[in-house]
């Protein structure tokens, strides 16, 4: 396109206001005093220059002050001019105003240059903008927009006055580089300085302070993750501007021009390594504080723990490349090409998966990831997906029994089972294995995940009386009161389902999860704080109850993998509860568990649920992650069979390893045969004996009749007794037998 030629009477204008400004500036023009008033009436006042600040960003801080990112509109945080060396001011003043600690506000030689440039050639060239001009010019931005009217010219020429008269040359200097752009969104040099080289503005060396002193004359042509070749003619133009005003030796600038440029966006440390947590927090904080959240510059202490996080996050590597790794896998794996089939189809293919840590009692979120590859996809797993538990629900079905008086050595048969549906059709539910196992108490019936006791026990209790449990503890989506929901049909939040689960490790307290502990203004002044949300759910000896029986899960249960020296490796030193779930044609795993002190869970699966791999089960896949991550948090990188010092702690642990759940008064105890669920006899085998936990009064009454020995001297099932038995045998038969 032809650049049209500029308008007469724009270039007069331009002549006639270079001269007016320059008469007006050196005062050669005294009429023309009343109309410089007038023509900046709707200019900042004075008191508004004096307290005007540019938007800060809000920071997100892990518990303990890490900087994990940073919210803005145009993303800057405010750096002090006195905390920067000298040569990063130095490359600033260099290139945009070498003598700007001499003028006042304007540069008489540069209005003759350019007043000269445009008689000669008709253009402007080697104008008078100076720091404290353009400082304007950004504050007019910020407030009305961009403006390139001769009477704006004027306007900021007035604002650049009282700028000179107000600040110091370092106040003005310091906001200027906390104002400007550095392209991609980086506004102010922190923000530019943390992007571009991964360390804070006073960190900078000369060649680092050129480089973002040469971008911002023109930001998108200049930047060097863009445009290296005139990125590095730039930098190397202001080392040399720095040579000739003396700031550096022609030496120090040579050996500086041979700093390579940043080739990539810098990483960030902590601030890359926790995206989905960070977008929760934005999404909550708009809520409650909507557009000052970006301009306001708060800074909000989160719960998160960094060291947790990466632990999380080296725990799902490892499984999802548990699952990629084995064969018979069918991908897409991450990282590699997609099929032809799936190149155009929208979302992510590969195996996803998300993981969420928290302290039972307080509700602080530790640890949380919420897919992938945040990039690709910004869907948050951990608070959006919905997905189906399986058999992590049923420790709500277990619950309602219990609290019902319905004692754990209640036996159910595990058989071949039917039941009539409301549109006439009979579902019969099965099994993980496929098989029965006869009559079993509730207890075994937990620990190996029997589906068919679940459901039987599930219309025992009610299915209305489930649903209420489970509602109770924390699931807030739709809970159908229909035959399978005792064993997982209902879809679930993953976040839902951590909260559901604190009631166990508190012994009884229903307790939300929060991710933001406190929100404090940009004068350190806290404006929001929140607190543990508690509320007791269940009693605490049902709850004690529930966590010995998913104690067992774990130690000798579907998820043994959790104590295997090769796999889980986690000792029994660590007391934990849990359960594992799989739901139907193995497109979920689960692993939901606890300590006393700490609770985390984890869910592999693809977005479009289908198969995960031949075999899936959540004690195979989804414990192990669950394990790692306990594994590093309480026993560091030291052998996990060391033993305990007297502060409770492990070689190189994060934590101290917590004491047992503490037994609450009002539970009873039997000594029982655990496969009848009956109080034990003297024929009961050595093993089978167990000493098991009651609710007061729930205890059983009835002796152990399936290994006494019966009619003629003929055993039962595991009766004990010495040589054969012959028909005249005198056989002793238990009281009540």
């Amino acid at each position: 396109m032809v650049k049209q030629a500029r308008p007469r009477w724009k270039r007069h204008a331009l002549v006639i206001g270079g001269l007016a400004l320059l008469g007006l500036t050196g005062g050669a023009v005294g009429g023309a005093m009343g109309a410089w008033r007038t023509v900046c009436y709707d200019c900042p006042s004075i008191a508004q220059i004096y307290t005007w600040q540019p938007r800060q960003s809000t920071q997100i801080l892990s518990h303990d002050g890490i900087l994990l990112d940073e919210l803005a509109l145009e993303r800057r945080t405010r750096v002090e001019v006195d905390s920067l060396p000298d040569h990063v001011a130095h490359a600033f003043i260099a290139i945009e105003d070498k003598r700007f600690y001499r003028h006042r506000g304007y540069d008489v030689r540069g209005y003759l240059r350019a007043a000269r440039n445009l008689v000669t050639s008709r253009r402007i060239a080697g104008g008078g903008s100076t720091i404290t001009l353009q400082l304007a010019r950004h504050m007019f931005i910020e407030e009305v927009g961009f403006d390139r009217s001769f009477r704006r010219k004027l306007e900021e020429l007035h604002v650049a006055l009282d700028l000179e008269r107000i600040y110091t040359k370092d106040q003005i200097l310091e906001a200027y580089i906390n104002q400007v752009n550095y392209d991609q969104g980086w506004y102010g040099i922190e923000s530019a300085a943390q992007n571009y080289f991964g360390k804070s503005a006073p960190e900078l060396n000369p060649a680092e302070g050129a480089m973002l002193a040469a971008v911002i004359n023109r930001p998108a042509h200049f930047n060097p993750l863009k445009h290296p070749e005139r990125a590095r003619q730039r930098r190397n133009l202001v080392l040399d501007l720095m040579a000739q005003q003396r700031y550096l030796t022609r030496e120090e600038a040579a050996r500086w021009k041979q700093e390579p440029l940043p080739e990539a966006r810098a990483d960030r440390g902590a601030g890359r390594i926790a995206p989905y947590f960070v977008e929760w927090v934005r999404r909550t904080l708009e809520e409650r504080f909507g557009a000052d959240l970006y301009s306001r510059g708060f800074r909000v202490y989160t719960s998160l723990d960094v060291q947790m996080q990466q632990a999380a996050q080296t725990a799902m590597e490892q499984g999802w490349q548990r699952v990629e790794q084995t064969p018979g896998f069918r991908g897409p794996r991450y990282g590699e090409p997609l099929p032809e089939r799936l190149a155009n189809v929208p979302g992510t293919h590969y195996l996803q998966g998300m993981f969420v840590a928290m302290d039972p009692h307080t509700g602080e979120v530790k640890a949380l990831i919420g897919g992938r590859d945040f990039g690709e996809s910004k869907f948050n797993r951990t608070v959006q997906a919905r997905r189906q538990p399986g058999s992590v629900f049923k420790p709500f079905v277990f619950t309602a029994a219990i609290a019902s008086g319905i004692p754990v050595s209640r036996t159910i048969l595990d058989t071949p089972y039917n039941v009539d549906l409301d549109d006439g059709t009979v579902w019969s539910p099965r099994n993980y294995t496929n098989e029965f196992r006869g009559e079993m108490t509730l207890r075994a019936a937990m620990r190996n995940s029997v589906n068919v006791v679940a459901v039987k026990l599930g219309e025992d209790v009610g299915l209305e009386t489930v649903a209420q449990y489970a509602r109770r503890m924390g699931i807030s989506t739709d809970i159908p009161r229909v035959p399978s929901l005792p064993i997982g049909v209902p879809s679930v939040l993953p976040i839902d389902l951590a909260e559901a689960y604190t009631p166990f490790a508190t012994l009884g307290d229903r307790v939300k999860p929060r991710p933001i502990l406190r929100v404090e203004d940009a004068d350190r002044r806290v404006v929001w704080e929140s607190q543990p949300e508690r509320e007791r759910v269940i009693d605490e000896k049902v709850a004690y109850i529930m966590t010995d029986l998913l104690k067992d899960v774990v130690n000798a249960g579907t998820a043994g993998s959790i104590r295997d020296p090769h796999r889980g490796n986690v000792p029994h030193v660590l007391p934990a509860a849990g359960k594992t779930g799989t739901t139907n044609e193995g497109s979920d795993v689960w692993f939901a568990g606890y300590t006393p002190d700490l609770l985390a869970v984890a869910w592999l699966g693809f977005d479009r649920p289908r198969n995960i791999i031949a075999g899936a089960t959540g004690g195979g896949y989804a414990a192990p992650i669950w394990a790692s991550f306990m594994r590093s948090v309480y026993f560091g990188t030291g052998s996990a069979t060391a033993e305990v010092d007297e502060n409770g702690l492990l070689p190189d642990a994060a934590r101290a390893i917590p004491s047992d759940w503490v037994r609450p008064a009002g539970i009873a105890t039997a000594t029982i045969d655990g496969e009848t669920g009956k109080l034990l006899t003297e024929w009961c085998p050595p093993g089978s004996a167990r000493e098991e936990l009651f609710l007061a009064n729930t205890e059983p009454t009835e002796l152990c009749d399936a290994h006494a020995p019966g009619l003629f001297g003929a055993p039962l099932r595991g009766m004990r007794r010495e040589g054969p038995a012959t028909p005249g045998d005198t056989v002793r038969i238990p009281p009540d037998g």
